[in-house]
């Protein structure tokens, strides 16, 4: 379904459990709803799902221009506006997480939870000549050229020789995703710097982590945990930056136990 919320027309899919409280799941830069799959079928049954593609990503509008953070979080403040949804569960993962932070810091009474996945909350100096050069090699080759290194910081090599039928259509989303939209989230990731503030943040919040995530590691997930009182800290054993697929069932019952624990009519 499409809705056109701050200027532009965004794509979502709404379900589960009506009149339930709202799971809403915010994808990483270079995949969209689809990257949620494994989440659906244990969700529905007690919550609505929200998934929505961000902007510049899977069926929603990628204008040109680097986006920021804020404007990310506005598109999915509105979209909850549009919909007549006044507070959800947020899980956000990579970017997502990030999205979820700034909504956190700016919008907190929009927030039951918050669960950050395989995210961090700022981007060192020393990085950001890793994000400019994804950028260039973004607009000078095309997806097609950051693909196979992207799947091997997303998936451990076990998990990628043993289900390649689960890791395909993650592989086609990122090569689909418009080049202007990659661009303009990563313009706005190499910027994140919400860590300072952090400790102002009083919703509920889980902290997710993959075992071997080298792109969002283990130390950025304590660097959140130690900044947000009312956090706690899972680590997903044997899986990399989506572990929300790699270890679906981990991941699954983590989150719905922390869900469960905060959830209330």
């Amino acid at each position: 379904m499409h809705l056109i919320v701050n200027k532009i027309e965004m794509n979502y899919e709404l379900s589960g459990k009506q009149g339930a409280p709202v799971v809403i799941l915010s994808h990483s830069l270079g995949s969209s709803t689809v990257m949620w799959t494994p989440q659906i079928e244990k969700l529905s049954p007690e919550y609505q799902v929200l998934r929505y593609d961000t902007r510049g990503h899977g069926g929603s509008q990628s204008p040109g221009g680097a986006y920021d953070l804020d404007v990310l979080g506005d598109d999915a403040v509105a979209l909850l506006d549009a919909l007549g949804i006044e507070r959800v569960h947020w899980v956000g993962l990579s970017m997502g997480g990030m999205i979820g932070q700034s909504i956190a810091l700016r919008y907190p009474d929009r927030l039951s939870t918050l669960a950050l996945c395989d995210t961090m909350a700022v981007v060192p100096n020393d990085m950001q000549g890793v994000w400019l050069e994804r950028i260039e090699t973004a607009r000078e080759s095309g997806m097609d050229a950051l693909v196979d290194a992207t799947m091997e910081r997303w998936f451990t090599a076990a998990f990628r020789s043993a289900h390649a039928q689960a890791v395909a259509p993650i592989r086609r989303q990122f090569v689909a995703t418009a080049v202007t939209g990659y661009i303009g989230c990563c313009e706005a990731i190499r910027r994140l710097n919400y860590l300072p503030r952090l400790n102002s943040v009083e919703t509920p919040t889980l902290v997710m982590v993959g075992e071997h995530d080298q792109a969002t590691p283990i130390a950025a997930a304590d660097a959140m945990h130690e900044q947000i009182a009312a956090s706690e800290r899972v680590v997903i054993r044997d899986a990399a930056h989506l572990s929300n697929i790699e270890q679906q069932e981990l991941f699954n019952t983590a989150m719905l136990d922390f869900l469960k624990r905060h959830s209330s009519g």
